[in-house]
């Protein structure tokens, strides 16, 4: 059954990439796209940028924006989740490849945390910008350790 699931993925991600980790890399690409546009959102919601950034981005709200760059974030992490888990798996044959095989299976808990930290409005001030700041810091670092090695080793295209 998941020889099956596995072929299909590699079936869909290869009609549009060039290979599954070419797909992989993109997305997580596309995640840190979106999680820029978290970074920014927030602080001009917290009002770091107020006379930077306005208060609507081509007529939407800031906060508005900022949730659906988050959703959209989250959804492009996905299809690298299924990836990394289930085809390549918990992997240390190098520094690199231990680190973000750690990173990455902290990562989801990262979020729910952040995710609770959002509804949770009896928190300090300070308790969301680091929870947010720390899911930012995990994502990057996996970016860092997986696309942003495999763009400038092997090769940047789809």
């Amino acid at each position: 059954m998941l020889a099956s699931v596995n072929s299909t993925y590699t079936d869909i991600v290869t009609s549009v990439f060039s290979s599954a980790i070419a797909g992989k890399v993109w997305f997580a690409s596309l995640a840190i796209l979106f999680a820029l546009i978290q970074i920014v959102t927030a602080t001009r919601i917290y009002g770091k940028l107020r006379g930077i950034l306005p208060g609507s981005v081509f007529g939407v709200p800031v906060g508005t924006v900022h949730r659906w760059s988050g959703r959209i974030a989250f959804l492009c992490t996905l299809p690298v989740a299924f990836h990394c888990i289930f085809i390549l798996g918990f992997q240390s044959y190098d520094t690199r490849v231990l680190v973000h095989s750690i990173l990455g299976s902290f990562f989801y808990g990262f979020f729910a945390v952040k995710v609770f930290v959002v509804r949770d409005h009896s928190l300090p001030g300070w308790a969301l910008p680091v929870a947010g700041g720390t899911l930012f810091t995990v994502l990057v670092s996996l970016w860092a350790t997986s696309s942003f090695w495999y763009f400038t080793t092997i090769r940047v295209g789809f």
